[in-house]
């Protein structure tokens, strides 16, 4: 079958848009219009920006996006001030 050069550029989309494309089906499935998950190789999910820039990587995928969205929260609002506690355990243990 002959392809005349017509029909290849009617076919054709830019080599960027075929990159950005295939990164993007790569990277996943996107949640909130912000973040991909993708489950890993052994059975982790790893969680990543729209660039591609990884965030969290958790044992399940539910994890993975409950921890992401709390942390791209806490970016937003910032982080809470840490709290210490001290305790002191009396008698032979």
């Amino acid at each position: 079958m002959m392809t005349t050069e017509n029909d290849t550029q009617k076919n054709s989309k830019p080599m960027e848009q075929l990159e950005s494309e295939s990164s993007k089906q790569n990277l996943g499935k996107l949640h909130d219009d912000c973040f991909y998950v993708k489950q890993q190789r052994w059975g982790t999910w790893d969680s990543y920006h729209k660039d591609g820039k990884g965030i969290i990587t958790s044992l399940t995928e539910e994890e993975c996006i409950k921890a992401t969205r709390w942390y791209l929260k806490c970016l937003q609002e910032g982080f809470e001030e840490s709290k210490t506690y001290e305790s002191f355990v009396g008698g032979k243990l």
